[in-house]
């Protein structure tokens, strides 16, 4: 009896309590990085308006007097907790036109910054009541300068009548939550740690500061270590891309995809790639066409929506799941509209002179016609394949324009007519907006000459999410063009490289349907689709994930106050940086997703286009050196993607070549000196060739071994003792050509297998090498040249020093 009487008083006398952390875990910054405080404390200080675009200086200072105020406050008082005020006396005021007594006045503005961007988050004031109303105490413990008497103001700024039984600031007691401020709590509150909980977002602090004292930690994370990644690379891109503009203050987009993603834990990594990436970059575009539609409507007009297939598939999709509104998705592709729109043969010249390769049987699925002529034409080249621009120079001498012509007009009916079944009240439109990926209109403006030729007076709109904006100047009348991604949110550097990436965006938003290639009775006849069902499956998950953002979105973005696209042009900037990281800076598990993807060419072909190919721009290296591997022609499609299969160096030096901010004079070869090399002929002669041995921005020796077919030669002796007697073979390659120039330009590298080389006085293993004897050689046997000069290219990496 007496045993049970002492365990019912112990369990009176046992305090329970659930402590928050405050800053991104009770509240919420409505910016990218918590240093976005400090970036719009610029703002409102007014330094913005006397020392304008200095915004990232302003920050680094703001952030080393903090790290110089906790120094010194480590050095004299033994704990690096400081007050607000201690930081901003290290602050340089001079430097920004102020003086010492603007101090109160730059915390003031702080604290403005503080209240502006911060949201109480719902979860937590759920959690928080809930643990109140079943009679648990509850409070705040926060590692902060801000003081308890202003965290408590910042607290009922963002949570009106918002109460709590505890709060404690580490500033005013001169320790964190690492060190002795949660054994403060715990005695001055007389709480029972083992029965207590507390939550917070810093593992170091929150969690491990927690269990140290006994207190049972929750972890609320802000992203997953892989969001964090990204989102770190999206901040490196966006200061890279976008020079200029604040970095840190985004209306909340990166907040309120952290909080999609936070509520979202379920689905596949594909599914997540669409909500945390491709999503957010398509609500962005949905709301940049809202805005379009909305700027073309007024009093006397009719605007009708309509989004361009195949690629426009999942902006339609994420259209009708948001507004419900009467929007067409429009089966037309450059192929269909550039052929309907031909009254010359102009336009088919036009679209052959971009095609890389053809023969007949595309030719034929392309035109739908095969003249006996344009058959002969084809029967004359090796295999019977043409380049598109030799076949669009010949073309106006192989068809009768007249048949052309017809060919056009029937097409143009049938086209008229699947519109006007698609589009609702077609005839009394004013206005068409055309929402697509983009690029340069071209389905757009062969649309126009459609219209005009019909007598049809509709505007046309075009509203893309990437735009090449110099292709527009010449569009028609009333019509328009703007991009959400435009060249005043990039520049026209960065778009090309955007571009050169894009068919991996294409693929992703693609429908499952194969491409349009003709129209009857209103009704859509399709080519096969050539994509393998697992790409669709993929592309379909992936679509899935970001239509999930696209409905979660805007219901997150009430509970937090966020308002990601109130500034358009804040969001087209973060909308390129987000994509832009995906095309461009892809980490190991995207490329490991999407690697095997294929690109449907999509011009009434079956062809298929390898999306990824390392070996290709190692090779391109190898012969013709960093740049012109940065510049290659597609395929690969997605050539930022192959560059990232070899390392995130080389990745990362594609971007800055595409930014235009690699100097050539840092990655581009310079000449080292002379070697000679041994050229053996089959008659047993030989000669020694004096061969330039070039070093690379990246520290690798390149050389370059010309040969004639008239030269006969059937062996290389590349001396490596003399000029590098240890080192690493990162690449052989040939290229042929018809004279020296034009072998070393071409892009068709066909790298030589190692295993049929010969090590003559040479240790060799894996691709590293170590000469045994001054004479060892790499021998390198010379196949039957099938055209007059072929280059041989050695990379090497030199290891140790090398010889005098």
């Amino acid at each position: 009896m007496k045993i049970a009487l002492a365990g019912a008083e112990r369990r009176a006398q046992i305090v329970s309590a659930w402590s928050f952390d405050v800053f991104d875990t009770f509240l919420l910054r409505a910016c990218t990085t918590p240093d976005g405080v400090f970036e719009r404390t610029y703002e409102l200080s007014g330094i913005s308006r006397s020392s304008p675009n200095v915004s990232a200086s302003f920050v680094q200072h703001r952030i080393q007097a903090e790290s110089r105020a906790r120094r010194t406050a480590k050095e004299k008082r033994g704990a690096g907790e400081v007050r607000i005020e201690e930081i901003y006396s290290y602050f340089p005021f001079k430097l920004f036109g102020l003086s010492r007594a603007d101090l109160n006045d730059l915390v003031e503005a702080e604290f403005g910054a503080e209240v502006e961007l911060c949201r109480a988050n719902p979860d937590m004031v759920g959690q928080y009541l809930d643990m109140k109303r079943a009679g648990h105490r509850v409070g705040f413990i926060s590692d902060t300068y801000w003081d308890s008497g202003r965290l408590a103001r910042l607290l009922r700024a963002c949570r009106p009548g918002l109460t709590w039984d505890f709060l404690y600031a580490s500033c005013d007691h001169g320790s964190g939550k690492s060190e002795a401020l949660f054994a403060t709590y715990l005695s001055e509150q007389g709480i029972d740690a083992g029965a207590s909980f507390h939550v917070g977002d810093n593992e170091k602090a929150d969690i491990k500061g927690a269990k140290r004292h006994g207190i049972q930690p929750r972890y609320y994370p802000q992203a997953t270590a892989q969001l964090a990644s990204k989102f770190q690379r999206e901040t490196a891109l966006f200061e890279l891309l976008c020079t200029g503009a604040p970095s840190r203050l985004d209306h909340g987009a990166r907040t309120l995809r952290r909080m999609v993603a936070a509520r979202s834990a379920e689905g596949s990594q594909a599914f997540h790639l669409g909500l945390t990436v491709l999503g957010p970059v398509m609500a962005a575009f949905d709301a940049f066409v809202t805005r379009r539609c909305e700027e073309i409507a007024g009093p006397g007009r009719k605007v009708a929506l309509g989004f361009l297939g195949r690629d426009g598939f999942l902006s339609h999709r994420i259209r009708q799941q948001l507004h419900d509104a009467t929007s067409a998705y429009l089966e037309i592709n450059r192929r269909v509209s550039l052929i309907a729109s031909a009254d010359t043969m102009q336009p088919l010249v036009d679209l052959l002179g971009k095609v890389l390769k053809i023969d007949a049987p595309t030719f034929h699925d392309m035109v739908k016609i095969m003249p006996a002529k344009v058959a002969a034409f084809f029967a004359g080249f090796p295999d019977g394949i043409a380049s598109g621009q030799e076949l669009a120079e010949a073309l106006p001498g192989l068809i009768d324009p007249a048949e052309i012509v017809a060919l056009a007009a029937g097409l143009r009916a049938r086209l008229l007519a699947y519109l006007r079944q698609t589009i609702p009240g077609f005839d009394d439109c004013t206005d068409l907006v055309l929402a697509d990926l983009g690029y340069s209109g071209s389905v757009q403006k062969a649309l126009r000459r459609i219209f005009d030729l019909e007598g049809i007076a509709i505007r046309l709109h075009g509203a893309y999410l990437i735009s090449l904006d110099d292709a527009f100047d010449d569009l028609a009348g009333q019509d328009s063009a703007a991009g959400l991604i435009s060249d005043l949110v990039v520049t026209p550097h960065v778009k090309r490289m955007l571009i050169r990436n894009v068919a991996l965006l294409e693929q992703i938003c693609c429908s499952a349907d194969g491409s349009v290639r003709d129209y009857d009775g209103g009704a859509v006849l399709r080519e096969i689709n050539p994509r393998p069902p697992e790409q669709v499956a993929l592309a379909a998950e992936i679509q899935a994930g970001a239509l999930a953002f696209a409905g979660r979105a805007d219901g997150v973005a009430r509970d937090y106050d966020l308002d990601p696209y109130a500034a358009p042009d804040v969001a087209a900037r973060w909308c390129a940086a987000t994509l832009a990281r995906l095309l461009l800076l892809p980490d190991d598990d995207e490329l490991a997703l999407l690697g095997t993807l294929k690109h449907d060419v999509n011009l009434g072909t079956h062809a298929l286009a390898p999306l990824l190919d390392g070996p290709f721009v190692r090779n391109q290296i190898t012969a013709r050196g960093l740049s012109a591997a940065c510049t290659a022609a597609a395929p690969p499609m997605w050539l930022a993607g192959s560059f990232a299969g070899l390392s995130p160096s080389y990745n990362y030096l594609y971007v800055l070549f595409g930014a235009n901010r690699l100097p050539a004079d840092v990655f581009e070869e310079r000449a080292s000196g002379p070697v000679q090399v041994g050229l053996f002929r089959a008659d047993g002669g030989a000669a020694l060739e004096a061969v330039t041995v070039h070093r690379t921005g990246l520290a690798e020796l390149r050389l370059r071994i010309p040969l004639s077919r008239g030269m006969a030669i059937t062996m290389i002796a590349l001396p490596l003792a003399k000029f590098a007697p240890e080192g690493l073979l990162h690449g052989l390659t040939l290229q042929r050509g018809d004279d020296v120039r034009g072998a070393a330009e071409s892009q068709e590298v066909v790298a030589i297998a190692t295993d049929g080389l010969v090590y003559a006085g040479v240790q060799w293993s894996g691709s590293h090498y170590r000469a045994e004897t001054e004479d060892g050689c790499l021998l390198i046997p010379v196949g039957p040249m099938t055209q007059e000069i072929a280059v041989y290219s050695v990379a090497i990496t030199a290891l140790g020093a090398r010889p005098k």
